[in-house]
């Protein structure tokens, strides 16, 4: 049993839900998302409420039933609230800046670094040092934050580079004289 699948989403107010088949869609004050439910779970819409049950008892259709719940889970609390994943750039001289449709990265490397920013994602930079990826679908969020963290992941033994807010970067020590 899920415990994850085994409870209901409630929808807040503000938010419509349709259901066509598979396809559970939520249109919500920041806007509208989708999903396709896959075939081995079932989804029921009563009233303000979505569950989402297996049709069988196979190991597929039990993974599914909670990916599936949370899946829908996200899609009701993007369009209400979304989400944000905070960036911080740790070492001398990195920093970022938005730059209309482009977000100017300089990272230590011989060139500044450009990364286009998609739609449906806003990024933003209070301070040089910091960035803010905000969205309404959270698997794009996720997504634009570690391209954005990829171009120079935290190292380990000066802890330079760029990291999510929060996260431990376990410290080597180095050579010994």
């Amino acid at each position: 049993m899920s415990k994850v699948g085994k409870k209901p989403v409630e929808l807040p107010t503000g938010t419509t839900p349709k259901l066509d088949g598979q396809k559970v869609s939520v249109k919500g004050p920041k806007g509208e998302l989708h999903f396709t439910v896959p075939d081995d779970v079932a989804v029921v819409l009563e009233g303000n409420v979505i569950t989402v049950n297996p049709r069988s008892e196979t190991k597929r259709a039990r993974a599914l039933w909670g990916t599936s719940r949370a899946r829908i889970q996200n899609l009701v609390t993007g369009v209400t609230k979304g989400f944000e994943k905070k960036l911080e750039i740790t070492g001398v001289g990195y920093k970022a800046a938005v730059e209309g449709k482009n977000l100017n990265l300089s990272l230590g490397y011989s060139h500044p670094v450009l990364y286009p920013i998609p739609a449906g994602i806003a990024i933003a930079t209070p301070k040089p040092t910091e960035i803010v990826v905000s969205g309404i679908d959270a698997q794009q969020v996720g997504q634009v934050a570690a391209e954005i963290r990829a171009y120079r992941g935290p190292e380990p033994f000066k802890g330079k580079g760029v990291r999510y807010e929060g996260e431990f970067i376990f410290r080597k020590e180095g050579k010994k004289k």
